[in-house]
């Protein structure tokens, strides 16, 4: 997409996504959380609606908020606390897991680089990009599938998967419209353009989606 394009796009995607509450882990940020409950957070909210990720960590984190106090409530417990987080067995071993690693290796603090963070049991690309934008202020680009499919649709990329997608985006879109584009793609794409029977008539920046271009031949910008 051309650049004054992607000012547009992001001119107008940040008018309309203004009153919409922010994605879960941003709001954990927002509200002081440390890195490790983020990370922990960031855990928790894989293939996990932003409600049930929400009300997982709150119940989680009123029992422990560092490694040493997840590892005393075991998985089992974690798992119970997460409860219905998809996969939260799993989730649950992760955390202790990891718990354990952040100990052993990192003098109980989360780690600040990429490789370090994917060295992690469980964390991909996705989860260490949000952990050091959220947890560390840091550059990245977290693409999930809601900005994976979006930016397809919108013609930003033309991919086949999110790490894909992730590498065309930081080729293309300026840096400083990283932090604001995951977010807002997040919002956007769990709103307006569903996986499903997208909300194309109510979007607002339908002109630039190759989806509806293809519906509506005859439309112009």
């Amino acid at each position: 997409m051309h650049a004054c394009r992607t000012i547009q796009l992001m001119d107008i995607l940040e008018k309309i996504s203004a009153p919409w509450p922010a994605p879960a882990i941003t709001a954990v940020s927002a509200n002081g959380a440390t890195p490790f409950r983020i990370l922990v957070a960031t855990l928790i909210s894989l293939r996990t609606r932003d409600s049930v990720t929400a009300a997982a960590c709150r119940k989680l984190f009123q029992k422990a908020t560092t490694p040493q106090q997840m590892i005393h409530l075991g998985n089992h417990t974690i798992e119970q606390l997460i409860h219905p987080a998809s996969f939260s067995p799993t989730k649950g071993k992760r955390v202790v897991a990891i718990s354990h690693i952040l100990l052993e290796k990192y003098n109980g603090e989360v780690p600040d680089t990429m490789d370090d963070l994917l060295s992690l049991p469980g964390v991909g690309r996705k989860t260490a990009n949000l952990v050091l934008v959220e947890a560390f202020d840091k550059v990245g680009l977290c693409v999930d599938t809601h900005v994976h499919r979006v930016s397809n649709r919108l013609g930003m990329t033309s991919t086949q998967t999110a790490e894909q997608t992730e590498k065309a985006l930081r080729n293309t879109l300026p840096q400083k419209f990283w932090k604001p584009y995951s977010e807002i793609l997040v919002m956007f794409g769990q709103r307006i353009c569903k996986p499903r029977s997208p909300r194309c008539p109510e979007c607002p920046v339908s002109f630039l989606c190759s989806t509806w271009s293809r519906q509506n031949p005859t439309s112009t910008p």
